[in-house]
C-alpha cells in the first residue's frame, strides 16, 4: 500500500505533530506511514482521509493502482 499523507498534510498547512494530534495518533505514526514504514488500521486510515476532507482512497492506494496509471 502507498499513501499522499505527506501531499495531503501539505494542503492542510500542517506539521506531522498537528497531524498526529488531529488524527490521535503520534507524530512518529504520521512520519512512519508517509514513510512506507507502516500500514495504519482501517480506522486509522478513515481518520487520516476525515482529517484531510478527502475519500480514503485519495490518501491510500495499492503499487499496482500508479503502476496502471
Amino acid at each position: 500500500m502507498r499513501n499522499r499523507l505527506k501531499e495531503r498534510r501539505a494542503a492542510l498547512n500542517v506539521n506531522q505533530q498537528e497531524m498526529g494530534r488531529l488524527c490521535g495518533v503520534s507524530r512518529q505514526t504520521i512520519s512512519l506511514i508517509e514513510r512506507g514504514d507502516y500500514s495504519p488500521s482501517v480506522t486509522l486510515a478513515l481518520t487520516i482521509a476525515k482529517v484531510c476532507g478527502v475519500a480514503v482512497e485519495e490518501v491510500f492506494y495499492l503499487q499496482e493502482e500508479e503502476d496502471n496509471g
